[in-house]
């Protein structure tokens, strides 16, 4: 199965997994957070993402999904996808997290599409006039 680590500012990963937990009724096994906050150094936050890959990666590889393009959260992650089986999307948002954990057994590449996906196809006018 693959494994998902969300990289994101400060707690909103945590606040994602737990909308995930509401969801779905758990939190799935292949998902962990690496919260990055204003004080902490990137190395070190690298370093912790780095063995956060190794415990999530089963042979199946690694989808991150981080927060903001361009902010360090999302320039660790960038870095963590230099590993082998690790491809990274930015602009993590409930749809595109509830999408990945709800297809288990997708392979990584695919997976990778479907966070696109759901991110950008659940961005929608709530008017029905517009």
């Amino acid at each position: 199965m693959v494994g998902i680590l969300l990289v994101t500012h400060n707690g909103l990963g945590d606040s994602l997994v737990d909308c995930v937990s509401h969801v779905l009724g758990s939190v799935p096994n292949n998902l962990k957070v690496l919260s990055v906050l204003a004080a902490n150094d990137p190395q070190q936050k690298l370093a912790e993402g780095r063995d956060l890959i190794k415990q999530l990666d089963d042979g199946s590889g690694v989808l991150v999904l981080a927060d903001v393009f361009g902010a360090t959260p999302s320039n660790i992650g960038r870095q963590l996808c230099h590993a082998e089986r690790v491809i990274g999307v930015a602009g993590v948002n409930l749809p595109m997290l509830l999408r990945v954990v709800c297809h288990p057994t997708t392979a990584l590449p695919s997976l990778a599409k479907l966070a696109l996906e759901g991110g950008r196809d659940c961005i929608v006018y709530m008017n029905s006039e517009l």
